[in-house]
């Protein structure tokens, strides 16, 4: 008698586990739960590869700024250069269409737009 009780409760043991496993991967095989772990696997690797983006920019920024100094060294250049400053334009960047003016505030001359002026 203890004996098939024995075996009766290891049976139902093992459904219930059985079920349980059964159930969970079901439910992580639903097209919603999918679309969730594929979404953030896709955001981890774009994080990784943000990072590994920034620093090899950071690393190529860095040595360009050494060989750019080792060049400046061998030729004799040592104008102090500052890579986060443009070099200066000649032209305004946005320009005032009523009265365009060079950087320096002097004024060039103006154009007409009427196309038939010269015909």
């Amino acid at each position: 008698m203890f004996r098939r009780s024995f075996w009766f409760s290891t049976g139902v043991a093992a459904g219930v586990w059985a079920t349980t496993k059964v159930n969970r991967r079901l439910k992580q095989l639903t097209p919603e739960s999918l679309a969730v772990t594929a979404a953030n696997k896709a955001l981890e690797t774009g994080h990784r590869l943000k990072d590994r983006a920034v620093g090899f920019a950071l690393d190529v920024r860095d040595n360009m700024a050494q060989r750019e100094a080792e060049l400046g060294e061998a030729l004799g250049i040592n104008a102090p250069v500052d890579p986060e400053l443009p070099a200066p334009r000649r032209f305004a960047a946005i320009e005032n269409h009523t009265s365009p003016k060079y950087v320096d505030g002097s004024t060039y001359p103006t154009y007409s737009n009427n196309r038939n002026e010269d015909h």
